[in-house]
C-alpha cells in the first residue's frame, strides 16, 4: 500500500488519533477540567527521585500549540507527514549479584538536593497573616558521643530565604518534588498547643540501707586517705585502726538509734534471711512482706520524688487540604510527597555512600511560627525535629469524591514532629530562646 492510500484509510485516522492521545495533556484531551481552565497539574513517574516533568508553561506534557503534536519542517496538515516508527528506547541491563540484589549504587540520590518553595493555600497567605514555616534540611550527627546541652548548633536558625509569605504568585512556587532541601508553608493549625514536660520518679529507701550506703562512702574515703598516706610515706597503723574503730562505731550507734534496741535488729536480720530461704523454692517474699505479717509494722521507706531526666518534646499539628484550583491541587500533592520523602531512611547510605547494609539517617525540619517576614512575637519555638509519623486521610469530608483529574476534593494532613533535643534552662537565655515566650 503506498502512503497515499494509507493516508486515506481508516487505520491511518485510527493511527492518527491514538499519536493525538499519546501527545496532549488529559485536561488538554478531554476539555477544561473541573478548575475552570486547562492549566495540567505537573506529573511524577514511577522514580521515587524523578522530577516533575515541566514545559515552559510550568503545565505537564512535552508538546506545544496547546497539546498538539508539532509536525516537522513546518508542515501545518498531517496530510503532509510520513509515518515515523517512534524511537526505541535503549534497554540497559543492570547486573545482579547472585542475591538478586542491585549492585548499581544509588548512593547519588542522598546527596542530591533540589529546594524551593511549597504553600498552602495559594491566596489566603499574605504579608500580614501568620504561618507556620517548615524547613527541610540534612540531617547533620554531632560527631561526638556527648551533647553539650544548651549547645548552639542545634537552634533552629532558619535559612538565607527569610520572606516566604511574599512568594504568592504561581511563579515563584516550586513544581517539582523537593529533595533533602526546601520550605513548606501552611497555615496555623486550630489546635495549637505546646507540652514542657521534666521527668520525676519515686524513690524509696529504708533505714538500714541508707546507713549501709553512708558507711560505704565513709570507708571508701577512709580507704583512699589511708593509700594517699602509704605512698607519702606517713601511713600509722595504729591510728589507721583507731580510725576505723571510730567510722564502725558510729554507724553501730546509728542503727542502734534508728532500730530502737538490737532485738529489733536482730529480729530485721531473721526476716531477711527467711526471705531469702523462700527465694530459693520459687517464693517471692521480702523482709517487709514477713514484717507486715508478723509484728504489724514496716520499715520507713523514706519516700522521695528525685529527679529522673529530660524529655523530648511531641508536637502533632492537623490540616485540612481543600484545593480550590488546579495549582492548589498541585501544591497540596507535591507537600505530601514532600514529607513522605524527606520523612523515609535513605537507603544505600553509609560513610562511603555504595554499600547497603546502612541506612542514613532522614532529613530534619525546622519548624518556626512565622508573621509576614518575621518570628511570630509570642507563640513557642521549636528545637530541630524529626517528622515521627504523617498520616493522610483523601476522605476529608468521609466520602470519595474527586476532580477530573483525580484529586482529592478534601484532604486531612495529620504531622507529628519530635524534637530531637530536650530542651534546657540555658535555652531560654540564647537566641532564639530570648524571643516571645522560648521553648
Amino acid at each position: 500500500m503506498s502512503f497515499s492510500e494509507y493516508r486515506n484509510s481508516t487505520q491511518f485516522q485510527i493511527d492518527k488519533n491514538q499519536n493525538d492521545r499519546n501527545s496532549m495533556n488529559p485536561a488538554e484531551f478531554f476539555g477544561t477540567n473541573e478548575f475552570g481552565d486547562n492549566s495540567g497539574s505537573s506529573s511524577v513517574d514511577d522514580d521515587n527521585n524523578a522530577d516533575v516533568t515541566t514545559t515552559d508553561d510550568g503545565r505537564g506534557g512535552g508538546t506545544d500549540n496547546g497539546g498538539i503534536p508539532t509536525l516537522p519542517n513546518g508542515m501545518t496538515d498531517w496530510s503532509q507527514a510520513e509515518v515515523i516508527e517512534p524511537d526505541k528506547k535503549e534497554n540497559k541491563k543492570e547486573e545482579d549479584n547472585r542475591l538478586g540484589i542491585k549492585t548499581k549504587p544509588f548512593g547519588k540520590y542522598s546527596t542530591r538536593r533540589q529546594g524551593g518553595v511549597l504553600r498552602y493555600p495559594l491566596e489566603l497567605m499574605t504579608q500580614e497573616t501568620d504561618y507556620l514555616q517548615i524547613d527541610i534540611q540534612k540531617y547533620v550527627p554531632l560527631q561526638t558521643y556527648r551533647s553539650v546541652p544548651g549547645d548552639g548548633k542545634r537552634y533552629v536558625t532558619g535559612n538565607n530565604f527569610s520572606n516566604r509569605a511574599g512568594r504568592r504568585t504561581s511563579q515563584n512556587l516550586t513544581t517539582k518534588p523537593l529533595i533533602n532541601d526546601g520550605t513548606i508553608l501552611l497555615p496555623i493549625p486550630s489546635d495549637l498547643k505546646d507540652v514542657n514536660s521534666v521527668k520525676y520518679d519515686a524513690n524509696s529507701i529504708n533505714g538500714l540501707e541508707a546507713i549501709g550506703a553512708e558507711g560505704t562512702i565513709q570507708l571508701s574515703n577512709f580507704l583512699a586517705g589511708q593509700m594517699e598516706k602509704l605512698t607519702k610515706g606517713t601511713f600509722d597503723g595504729n591510728k589507721a585502726l583507731e580510725e576505723a574503730g571510730q567510722i564502725v562505731s558510729n554507724l553501730a550507734g546509728d542503727i542502734r538509734d534508728g532500730a530502737g534496741t538490737m532485738d529489733a535488729v536482730r529480729n530485721y536480720f531473721d526476716k531477711r534471711l527467711a526471705s531469702q530461704m523462700i527465694g530459693l523454692f520459687g517464693g517471692n517474699v521480702t523482709p517487709s512482706n514477713l514484717l507486715a505479717r508478723g509484728n504489724g509494722e514496716i520499715f520507713n521507706p523514706n519516700m522521695e520524688l528525685l529527679f529522673g531526666g529530660p524529655t523530648l518534646r511531641n508536637f502533632r499539628f492537623q490540616f485540612k487540604l481543600t484545593p480550590r484550583n488546579e495549582k492548589e491541587a498541585e501544591q497540596c500533592k507535591l507537600i505530601i510527597r514532600a514529607f513522605k520523602r524527606n520523612m523515609a531512611p535513605q537507603a544505600e547510605g553509609g560513610i562511603s555512600q555504595h554499600g547497603n547494609f546502612f541506612l542514613k539517617t532522614p532529613n530534619v525540619f525546622k519548624l518556626r511560627y512565622r508573621s509576614g517576614n518575621r518570628n511570630h512575637p509570642f507563640l513557642n519555638r521549636f528545637k530541630q525535629c524529626f517528622l515521627s509519623d504523617m498520616t493522610v486521610a483523601y476522605t476529608g469530608e468521609g466520602i470519595y469524591s474527586t476532580y477530573e483529574d483525580g484529586t482529592p476534593v478534601s484532604m486531612i494532613l495529620d504531622l507529628s514532629f519530635k524534637e530531637t533535643q530536650p530542651v534546657y534552662d540555658i535555652d531560654y537565655d540564647e537566641r532564639p530562646g530570648t524571643e516571645a515566650v522560648g521553648y
